[in-house]
């Protein structure tokens, strides 16, 4: 106590004084005037994503790409001033990926952000730290990427396209457009190893529907050609392209092929019947794509892959392209037409 009552009159004193207050208000400014300069010297940190596509910028390749930089602007990132994208296309040469994930590795990005099982595939080898983020991957637990959806342990997580018998809808809606179709040839890329997992429930689905499957492989966009003429003399009653970033990017092509060959195809990305192709049938790569930046987000923000549960999809599309049906000669059936979110005339 004794102390304290010392004290208190002699702190009384000191800052009654003009000479002593002066200097601490000095003394105040400095400290505060070199905090203020420090902070100037170090910029808001900029976060690097790395962006791997297994095929090559286009139009055909743009639409979840555009949409999942609207997802980060929409989260309040600005390319330039606190975030940087770094992209790496294989342009259809698989072979290509591990090396373009590896430099993606040595440039320390923040995140990789991949599309599709082979760039993702080519992610994990390149690196067990640098989180990555996946979208339009069929399934990623069979594929080894995680251990669960749940719980995808590592550093990787994302939206996968994987649904519930999807292939089997797909099936059964161009079984349904083309009424006696037994036969379906099946258009494939046999490097990717999401494809070939999609194709096994293809087979699974065309038994219960009593279809026969012509499967055709394409490696490169060199094969279309060859491979359609193939397709063709077979006569099948109608096309199935499974998904590929190849083929994917080949879009306009194979809708072109197919119109040629007289044939009614089905793929499940949308711009496939935009571009030209009679229908189309799946997850939205848009609504992922976008959902995509969020997970970036969290993990930007300090959350960690493994924490992270793989999204499955939540949003479908069916779109009809009448023109396409008209240049092969087909009249979609109206209990089919009114199904579809699109039409296009």
């Amino acid at each position: 106590m004794n102390r304290k009552s010392k004290t208190c009159p002699e702190l009384s004193r000191r800052i009654q004084n003009p000479k002593w207050l002066g200097l601490s208000i000095i003394a105040f400014v400095l400290v505060v005037t070199g905090a203020v300069a420090e902070a100037q010297q170090q910029p808001n940190k900029v976060a690097r994503i790395g962006i791997l596509r297994a095929n090559s910028p286009s139009a055909n390749t743009s639409t979840g790409l555009e949409a999942f930089r609207q997802g980060l602007r929409e989260l309040g990132y600005v390319e330039g001033q606190n975030i940087s994208l770094d992209y790496r296309w294989a342009r259809n040469k698989y072979e290509r990926l591990p090396d373009l994930a590896a430099e993606l590795a040595r440039l320390k990005v923040d995140v990789i952000f991949t599309f599709a099982t082979p760039a993702t595939d080519a992610a994990k080898q390149a690196t067990k730290t640098i989180p990555i983020v996946f979208v339009n991957v069929g399934d990623p637990v069979a594929s080894g990427l995680v251990a669960s959806l749940a719980q995808p342990g590592g550093n990787i997580t994302g939206l996968t396209n994987i649904s519930s018998d999807l292939s089997g809808k797909q099936l059964e809606l161009l079984k349904e457009s083309v009424p006696g179709a037994t036969r379906v040839a099946v258009l494939w890329n046999p490097t990717n190893a999401g494809a070939a997992l999609q194709l096994k429930e293809t087979e699974t689905a065309a038994r219960s529907l009593k279809v026969q499957l012509q499967l055709q492989e394409a490696r490169d966009p060199k094969d279309l050609d060859s491979a359609f003429s193939a397709i063709t003399r077979k006569r099948p009653n109608a096309l199935f392209v499974l998904a590929d970033p190849m083929l994917f990017a080949q879009g306009s092509r194979i809708a072109d092929l197919a119109v040629r060959g007289r044939l009614p195809t089905i793929c499940w990305q949308s711009s496939f019947a935009v571009a030209g192709g009679l229908m189309s049938y799946g997850p939205s790569l848009t609504d992922m794509s976008r959902r995509a930046a969020t997970y970036v987000d969290k993990i930007l923000k300090g959350t960690k892959p493994a924490d992270l549960p793989v999204e499955q999809p939540t949003k479908f599309e069916f779109v009809i392209n009448l023109k396409a049906a008209k240049q092969i000669g087909l009249t979609i059936p109206p209990n089919v037409l009114v199904r579809a979110d699109r039409v296009i005339k």
